[in-house]
């Protein structure tokens, strides 16, 4: 019997791997390989450590500050970006003009950072928010767009848990979920959370495009609880490699060999949560159109938290950016939106694919500061003119415009850095948000 003394005599470096080398070993013994086969075996199966870079890749920074807090969440992104640029997979990075830090580690990627990959796929970049995403429906028919929002508020959920009452995702979808190891048993969150929106920055906006006049829905949210599932067991395997390949890069950064099966069902996995969610958003709007009697006239959508393959082979990871060149999936007809806040215009790009942002606009406002911070220094105000509301009943302070960044300046920096083309946008009149659910939940009641 082979075992890991012998491998260390033939000159292997004990580890994580011996696991495996071992089992290969001893049934290739079985099977009646010599030594020699076995090692050239081994040989194959022992990893090569890939360590962070010295010095990061370059990137883009397709951002400018107009003000002292601007500048100082600029630097914050450039530091984040510069240890995140040392990651081994990571060959080329750019910044939107909407970015701001999603956490204090280092090396974490913003919001409004793009990174792409060579054969790896990181569930960190694209975080547990996994194809989080926005669809705009519009209406044939002149309508009331404050019957429409009455309409949206009565057929969805905002805040946790799920609806009143159960939809079944398509069929199509479910039945991918059995024979994908990183969805099996999570079918109970695709049934559960479905025709929901969930919480934070997630909204249903009305307006009516500033072209025709016709109202239309957009609704944002992303897979809910289930992609929070597939992004918990995607970090699970990811560090696992990451730790035999690469034990030097920080667990955050961890990734999975693209090309390996574990890489090619984590990619089957997400491509699945990206169908639920993009049936979560017309099943809402579906609702919405049959409770108003009126009919489709026009519909589409685009996630901004997701992955992409190009046909160079590289994945590109955006975490709050918008993909925004032709073809970037099967169902793109060459047009992206970007919401920017409950008081501001929902913008309908036309894809310009500009190489510096590696194909990508803006996803939104973003901010500059985080919601904490935020409040502790604001006293925000609901927007004059604007129906908003809060399906909890309470205000979410955190999300009134003014937590967000100058509209008007990302807008003009879309233009300045040719990030898209401006074709169409929907004017507000309204929106609803989940509000601020935790404040009177059951835990805080208590204390």
């Amino acid at each position: 019997m082979i075992d890991g003394t012998t491998l260390i005599a033939w000159g292997f470096r004990p580890g994580r791997w011996f696991h495996d080398g071992l089992k290969t070993a001893n049934a290739m013994r079985a099977g009646g390989a010599d030594d020699d086969a076995i090692f050239t075996a081994l040989q194959a199966m022992q990893p090569v450590e890939a360590l962070m870079r010295t010095n990061g890749v370059p990137f883009a920074m397709l951002i400018e500050a107009a003000s002292e807090l601007e500048r100082a969440n600029i630097a914050a992104v450039t530091q984040h970006m510069d240890a995140l640029m040392r990651v081994p997979t990571i060959v080329a990075g750019a910044v939107m003009p909407d970015a701001c830090p999603s956490g204090v580690t280092a090396g974490t990627v913003p919001v409004g950072g793009v990174v792409a990959c060579e054969d790896a796929l990181h569930p960190g970049f694209h975080s547990s928010d996994i194809c989080c995403s926005v669809a705009m429906t519009v209406f044939a028919r002149k309508d009331d767009p404050g019957r429409v929002l009455d309409a949206v508020h009565d057929v969805t959920h905002f805040g946790p848990g799920g609806r009143d009452g159960i939809l079944m995702p398509p069929d199509d979808v479910m039945s991918q979920f059995a024979r994908n190891p990183f969805l099996k048993g999570l079918e109970r969150f695709a049934i559960g959370h479905f025709a929901t929106q969930g919480d934070g920055n997630h909204f249903a906006y009305v307006g009516h495009l500033r072209s025709t006049g016709q109202v239309a829905l957009v609704t944002h949210h992303g897979s809910r609880g289930l992609g929070a599932q597939l992004y918990k067991r995607g970090m699970a395997v990811a560090r696992r490699h990451t730790a035999i390949h690469a034990p030097k890069v920080p667990g955050h950064n961890a990734w999975i060999k693209a090309s390996s099966d574990d890489g090619r069902a984590y990619w089957e996995a997400l491509q699945v949560v990206r169908l639920w969610t993009k049936a979560n958003h017309i099943t809402i709007h579906d609702l919405t159109a049959a409770k108003i009697g009126n009919a489709i006239a026009d519909r589409f959508w685009n996630e901004h938290n997701f992955v992409f393959r190009k046909t160079d082979g590289l994945f590109y990871h955006g975490k709050g950016a918008t993909p925004n060149w032709s073809g970037f999936s099967a169902d793109d007809d060459g047009r992206t939106l970007v919401p920017l806040n409950m008081a501001e215009p929902v913008l309908v790009l036309k894809h310009k694919n500009n190489k510096d942002a590696l194909g990508f606009a803006p996803h939104g406002a973003g901010r500059n500061i985080g919601r904490k911070a935020f409040l502790r220094e604001n006293r925000p105000e609901l927007p004059a003119g604007i129906d908003a509301r809060f399906y909890c009943g309470k205000a979410d302070l955190s999300e009134l415009p003014q937590a967000y960044k100058n509209a008007a300046s990302v807008r003009s920096q879309i233009v300045t850095y040719g990030l898209g083309e401006v074709i169409d946008e929907v004017i507000p009149y309204g929106s609803i948000m989940a509000g601020d659910w935790e404040s009177d939940a059951p835990w805080r009641r208590t204390k």
